[in-house]
C-alpha cells in the first residue's frame, strides 16, 4: 500500500512548506504539528498498510483547514 505513503508524505511536505511561509506564532506551530502529524504517519503506512490512520488523517486535515481561516 505504497499508495498511502506517496499520499501521506506529499501531505507532510506541503505542510511543511506551509509552515516555513508563516510568520513566527502560534498558527506556524500548529501548522509544524499537522506536517508532523502526516510525516507520522506516512512512516506508519510504510511499515503496517491499514486503514485504522485515516481517521487520523481526518483530524489533521480538519486542524490545517482551521489553521488557514
Amino acid at each position: 500500500m505504497s499508495d498511502a505513503y506517496d499520499y501521506f508524505r506529499e501531505h507532510a511536505i506541503t505542510a511543511v512548506r506551509k509552515a516555513r511561509a508563516l510568520p513566527p506564532g502560534r498558527p506556524k506551530q500548529k501548522q509544524r504539528t499537522v506536517a508532523r502529524v502526516y510525516h507520522l504517519l506516512s512512516k506508519e503506512a510504510a511499515l503496517v498498510p491499514n486503514v485504522h490512520p485515516l481517521e487520523d488523517f481526518r483530524a489533521a486535515r480538519r486542524l490545517e483547514r482551521h489553521i488557514g481561516r
